[in-house]
């Protein structure tokens, strides 16, 4: 008797792994594998919100090359990576450097840049549109010194300026975080040896620094590229739903929401849409790791 029970737990044994795994299983296809399949499928469809569809081939794909508000979301969502990946890469290592410093009340200034990235982006967001108002705290002082209101929120330009301001105070906190890991690993005393052969302090950190913390800059690149490529909070906050004037603010992923929600929203349409967004994000990986490589051979 006892035999048989020590049998059966050894054949019960190599399946007992996948049991714990499971739940966890379940939970990606259910909320990641079952909506980017579904997603896929439904870009070569007609479908809509309350209809199923049909199959259409590449239509919707053909119907994207000729829909005007596609080449302005790719426009803007290209701009978007433009204007923050760098400032993402640069900005939080100079401020890990300066918070890795002993002094006194660093830890407060350490919980204080972190503060906006545990902040909701909607309350961060309509903070800063009550701060960029045309009559809000921002365009008030401008006007006590004498430089007149700014149209933050309603020129195209500034407004998309001002959403990547927006992005880059919000994520600086983040980055830091990761770059302070990276440093914690960097050899006293390469910054030792390079000052006694009389290095200054940017000598010492284009020359020591950054060399040590490349592959953390790399990676800091890939996931600011990615997030700001599908930027949507910031943008629909400042802007609103129709894109600011005249949509010219609109991003990819604000016309993916736009176009597919709704009682007769088109999913399918939307979906092709997402597949573009999904390429071109994994596109941006691929060659932000491809030139880390050709840098390292």
């Amino acid at each position: 008797m006892a035999m048989s029970t020590a049998s059966r737990v050894r054949r019960q044994l190599p399946t007992s792994p996948w049991l714990f795994a499971a739940p966890g299983l379940l939970i990606i296809g259910a909320f990641i594998l079952y909506p980017f399949v579904s997603t896929l499928v439904n870009a070569f469809t007609d479908r809509r919100t309350l209809i199923p569809g049909r199959f259409v081939g590449l239509a919707n794909f053909r119907e994207l090359l000729q829909d005007d508000m596609f080449w302005v979301g790719l426009r803007n969502s290209t701009l978007y990576v433009v204007g923050v990946v760098p400032a993402l890469v640069v900005l939080p290592l100079l401020l890990a450097l300066l918070v890795q410093k002993n002094i006194p009340g660093i830890t407060f200034f350490r919980s204080a840049f972190y503060t906006p990235v545990v902040a909701s982006i909607v309350v961060v967001g309509l903070i800063w549109v009550w701060l960029l108002d045309e009559r809000g705290l921002v365009n008030s002082l401008l006007e006590t010194i004498g430089v007149g209101r700014v149209g933050f929120l309603s020129d195209q330009w500034l407004l998309l300026l001002s959403a990547m301001a927006v992005t880059v105070w919000k994520g600086l906190g983040y980055y830091m975080i990761i770059y302070l890991a990276a440093l914690a690993n960097v050899p006293r005393e390469l910054h030792e040896a390079a000052a006694v052969d009389g290095a200054g302090a940017i000598r010492r950190f284009l020359t020591v620094t950054v060399p040590a913390v490349r592959s953390t800059m790399v990676l800091v690149g890939a996931l600011s590229s990615v997030a700001a490529f599908k930027v949507f909070s910031e943008v629909y906050l400042m802007a609103g739903p129709s894109g600011g004037p005249a949509g010219e603010d609109t991003t990819l992923v604000m016309l993916v929401q736009r176009t597919g929600t709704g009682l007769t929203g088109r999913v399918g349409y939307a979906s092709a849409i997402s597949v573009v967004v999904f390429v071109v994000t994994v596109a941006l990986m691929l060659l932000v790791l491809r030139a880390d490589r050709r840098d390292e051979s």
